[in-house]
């Protein structure tokens, strides 16, 4: 408590069962008693304070001659938790109850500082450096972002590091700590490797939302049961919170981050019953934007890509399906496609992705007069398909996407989607996600303007979106 009021700006206490319950696991590291703890939590529950903050500090009070390592997935976020632990040392009260811990001048930065007895605290990122570093505790504090999990390579990659270094850093790997606190965000992250290893890791987890009956040790002789459904902190995130993060996050990243329930992403990433299927679209009035989006490919070659384009129309914040053309075509009758499915539909905006294949298209026909009143905007992607396609999954199953029913390309489209990321072909997902991509970042910017260089002048005219 006294240290969330030195860290936490203000904000006010509250306090709640889980707190007792991870107190009594960090008790249980400081007697010996466990050695491998394994922290499962939702965010914003005091995990990082609990243990990254108060229990370092309290450990070399008791200790100061103890060398502790924090790592977490990016470095700033490491050195917030080191000094955060550094400002609960220095203050007066701390200096009161530990008169014997005292923070060494010769080193006391942000990212290192040690005790006059020649313990301290070093703060690293997951993946950085550790050569010729040793610690009696390392704690491991989110080790991976939710976009990092995503990537086959970075959770492999963290995987690899913790096994390969996090280890080796222990002075004495039978006696000496790790604890990794965390929130779960994939089958395979960094807590699934370990639940899976033959080494016995102690595992406190706690959903958002209990699945069933729960029994939760407090103390040496305290437990509290927690009933079937119940929510973890009604004060601070009541049941009606937590159901409006399902309906923001999407079903996948609500299940991982806030239940501690990561599903498979193949199969689960995009639901084909997340889409309505409508019969008749809204009628075109003044006002709703028709917007194209573009995912290109200049062979045509059979065993190649196709190039899509999905044609759509804006009514408010929902997105209504109105056509989609999937060929193969070389760039002289892409460069006559795009013309022409501009022309057809009366499209507001073309959007086309700023890669080697759609460059020269950007090029050509930004400003061109075939494009006339039609709008090319430019798509910068700033993740990888299956991070973007994940971003937008609560926007599709919110039900504010719209397919036509009775569509002739429906079927291959739905082959597609339900097969991604692991089917042959993603054009069609990729063009649907870059166009969900630029919709929703233009409807919940702060102006709902939007600005459209004319490359002739050099001038930005803003235009209202809706």
């Amino acid at each position: 408590h006294r240290v969330f009021l030195m860290v936490s700006g203000g904000d006010v206490f509250r306090p709640n069962w889980h707190h007792e319950a991870m107190a009594w696991k960090l008790s249980q590291v400081a007697s010996g008693d466990v050695r491998r703890s394994l922290m499962t939590l939702p965010p914003r529950q005091l995990k990082s304070i609990a243990v990254s903050v108060a229990f370092v500090a309290w450990m070399l009070g008791r200790d100061p001659t103890m060398k502790v390592i924090g790592l977490s997935y990016s470095a700033d976020l490491a050195l917030k938790h080191s000094r955060d632990c550094r400002r609960v040392m220095e203050s007066a009260w701390y200096r009161e109850v530990f008169p014997y811990t005292r923070l060494s001048r010769e080193k006391n930065a942000e990212g290192e500082f040690e005790t006059t007895l020649g313990g301290g605290r070093y703060a690293t990122s997951f993946g950085g450096t550790l050569t010729g570093r040793g610690g009696q505790l390392i704690i491991v504090d989110d080790p991976m972002n939710p976009e990092m999990a995503l990537s086959d390579v970075q959770r492999k990659r963290t995987r690899e590091w913790f096994d390969a270094t996090v280890y080796s850093r222990l002075n004495d790997k039978a006696v000496d700590v790790i604890i990794v606190v965390m929130q779960r965000l994939h089958l395979d992250d960094l807590a699934g490797h370990l639940l899976s290893k033959e080494e016995y890791w102690d595992h406190l987890n706690i959903p958002a939302i209990s699945a069933g009956e729960q029994v939760y040790r407090t103390g040496p002789s305290s437990v509290y049961t927690r009933k079937a459904d119940e929510v973890l902190h009604a004060e601070r995130e009541s049941r009606e919170v937590l159901e409006q993060l399902r309906s923001e996050l999407g079903s996948y990243s609500f299940s991982a981050q806030y239940l501690q329930e990561p599903v498979p992403v193949d199969g689960e990433l995009i639901k084909w019953g997340w889409f309505d299927l409508y019969e008749q679209a809204p009628e075109r009035v003044p006002g709703l934007k028709v917007v194209q989006s573009w995912d290109t490919a200049l062979t045509d070659k059979p065993s190649s890509c196709f190039s899509v384009c999905t044609t759509w129309l804006i009514d408010d914040d929902h997105y209504y399906l109105l056509g989609l053309l999937r060929e193969r075509m070389r760039y002289p009758d892409l460069k006559r496609a795009v013309i022409e499915q501009a022309h057809n539909w009366n499209a507001t905006y073309v959007l086309i992705e700023n890669c080697s294949t759609g460059a020269p298209l950007i090029q050509e026909l930004d400003g061109a007069r075939e494009m006339g009143e039609h709008y090319i905007e430019v798509y910068e992607p700033m993740f990888n398909k299956a991070t973007r396609l994940h971003a937008q999954s609560a926007v599709i199953e919110s039900g504010r996407v719209h397919l036509p029913g009775d569509a002739e390309w429906l079927e291959t489209l739905r082959a597609e989607i339900v097969q991604f990321p692991n089917g042959r072909f993603d054009d069609q997902v990729d063009s649907i996600t870059q166009f969900l991509d630029w919709a929703e970042e233009r409807r919940t910017s702060t102006d709902g303007m939007m600005g459209s260089l004319d490359p002739r002048t050099g001038r930005i005219t803003w235009k209202k979106m809706w």
